[in-house]
């Protein structure tokens, strides 16, 4: 009986190595450059719209400019 004893708490053991030793490593690193983002903008549509209403404006005031 005493046997016994001994080999279920062997096994025991062995069994909560075998699953200390299989469990995953989980590791969060950064990357060894920074992130770029690149973002291809245009916003020449807005600025000529202004340009434009502007230009507009200064021939009506002034007529004999150009």
């Amino acid at each position: 009986m005493e046997r016994s004893i001994l080999l279920t708490i062997s096994t025991a053991v062995a069994l909560v190595l075998a699953v200390a030793a299989c469990t995953p490593t989980v590791k969060v690193e950064a990357p060894p450059e920074p992130i770029t983002i690149n973002l291809n903008i245009k916003l020449d549509a807005e600025v000529r719209l202004k340009i434009e209403e502007q230009a507009k404006d200064d021939i009506n005031n002034n007529p004999g400019l150009f």
